[in-house]
């Protein structure tokens, strides 16, 4: 299961990780992000030791959301040495996500 981000956990898990980070900004009511949800998972298995792959639910951590300028979900971002390189905005192809990721691997 993809890593669920959170206040108490976001420092250590995403901005101080040695890998690149995905992070799914969603919530529960919506649509779109039910749709990339089991694509998000996909993600996490594909990628288990490149990559540190999660969701971040934006009703339970509205700081972080709004952190980021987050105003609209489902938003993907992400993150390398702590800071944002790239961001998919809506739900997309599980290929358009990948191709983000791979290019921080690099």
């Amino acid at each position: 299961m993809a890593v669920e981000f959170n206040s108490s956990n976001f420092q250590n898990t995403v901005l101080d990780s040695d890998k690149p980070v995905l992070v799914d900004f969603w919530a529960e009511w919506c649509g779109p992000c039910k749709m990339i949800g089991p694509v998000v998972e996909e993600i996490h298995n594909d990628y288990a030791e490149k990559a540190v792959i999660g969701k971040l639910n934006v009703d339970e951590n509205p700081d972080i959301a709004m952190n980021y300028g987050v105003r609209s979900i489902p938003t993907l971002l992400v993150f390398k040495n702590g800071e944002v390189v790239d961001k998919i905005v809506g739900a997309v192809p599980k290929t358009a996500i990948t191709q983000k990721i791979d290019a921080q691997l690099g």
